[in-house]
């Protein structure tokens, strides 16, 4: 992942403790959980969106 093994991310995450304090980690973890969601939700409407615009040009008529 990354090029980063577990003792990195050890690292990673004490760092994040002291910064943050264990009071708010679960609220930056949820966060950041609902921001990936979103954004993998973006993504897949994203790939739907272009599918229905492909048709939507077909339909057109050639103006001439």
């Amino acid at each position: 992942m990354f090029g980063m093994g577990a003792p990195e991310l050890i690292v990673i995450l004490v760092v994040a403790l002291l910064v943050f304090g264990p009071g708010k980690l679960p609220e930056i973890g949820s966060a950041l959980g609902k921001g990936i969601r979103d954004f993998r939700k973006a993504l897949e409407h994203k790939g739907g969106d272009e599918e229905a615009g492909t048709d939507k040009s077909s339909n057109d008529k050639p103006t001439t």
